[in-house]
């Protein structure tokens, strides 16, 4: 009987044992976010960089949506994500406005470029006048990739056709290329065309398949690109992870996050330049 007793007990204890670990791991797999992000954050490497430090200070994961900002928004709108980080301020205002984020910051910017082969058949290497660059383009029916994805590249891209008072889908055939994808493969596609393309500078500086392409155009204030970050409201989508979403906008927006931001490097050139307001 002391036996049997005995070993009831310790079936006990194994079973209790057992259920504080699954106990455990479901919890630790409870506490991570989901951030709907931009293509660029992604594929210049910058989250592979700063993301393992906030999950080493707070135990919290942070699992990446990387998207266009118009669709990233989208996929926060439908509440699929805690966290939005992105890069087109007029969307970004617009998307809190309509009430779908709240507590929006801004944490970094750099630059767009227009970068494009180094036989140049547009005539625009050294120009800071992305304007006059892009009428040059046209003029000349030189080869251009676009992203085409809605994404916050794009919409800074397009922004500055119509400035240009060029319809790029009305004159553009033979001539303008929309990939539908990220910046990665646009640059791929330019590349592989020798055409132009618009793209941030943090993602042209990571990218390796470079080909003939160089950058063509820099400088112009009409190329500084923000990025901005928000919670998704709570208020519309009760499930969202608020505590843990706090977590990461105030460590991104606060020094330790910043100089992270900064400290993120490839071949000594830095990728973006933090500027959160506290």
């Amino acid at each position: 009987m002391k036996r049997m007793i005995n070993r009831r007990h310790l079936l006990g204890l194994v079973a209790g044992f057992a259920l504080a670990v699954s106990s455990t791991v479901a919890l630790a797999q409870d506490k991570f976010i989901i951030v709907a992000s931009t293509t660029s954050t992604e594929q210049s490497g910058l989250f592979g960089h700063i993301l393992p430090i906030f999950t080493k200070k707070t135990g919290i994961q942070v699992r990446v949506v990387a998207q266009g900002t118009g669709q990233a928004l989208k996929t926060a709108e439908q509440g699929n994500a805690d966290v939005v980080f992105v890069h087109d301020r007029v969307a970004e205002l617009k998307f809190a406005a309509d009430g779908w984020g709240v507590d929006r910051r801004e944490v970094m910017y750099n630059d767009f470029v227009i970068v494009g082969p180094k036989a140049d058949p547009a005539k625009i290497g050294g120009s800071k006048d992305v304007v006059a660059a892009y009428k040059k383009i046209a003029e000349a029916k030189a080869p251009f990739a676009s992203r085409g994805d809605s994404s916050g590249t794009h919409a800074a891209e397009l922004r500055i056709w119509k400035e240009a008072n060029i319809d790029v889908k009305a004159s553009g055939a033979g001539w303008y290329r929309e990939t539908g994808s990220g910046m990665g493969p646009t640059l791929n596609t330019a590349s592989a065309m020798n055409a132009y393309a618009f793209t941030d500078r943090g993602t042209w500086l990571s990218f390796k398949n470079r080909g003939d392409l160089v950058v063509s155009v820099e400088g112009d204030v009409k190329l500084f690109n923000q990025y901005g970050v928000m919670l998704v409201n709570p208020a519309k989508h009760a499930h969202v992870k608020v505590a843990e979403s706090k977590a990461f906008i105030d460590w991104i927006t606060a020094k330790e996050g910043q100089d992270a931001i900064a400290a993120y490097k490839i071949e000594g050139q830095q990728l973006f330049f933090p500027n959160a307001k506290n």
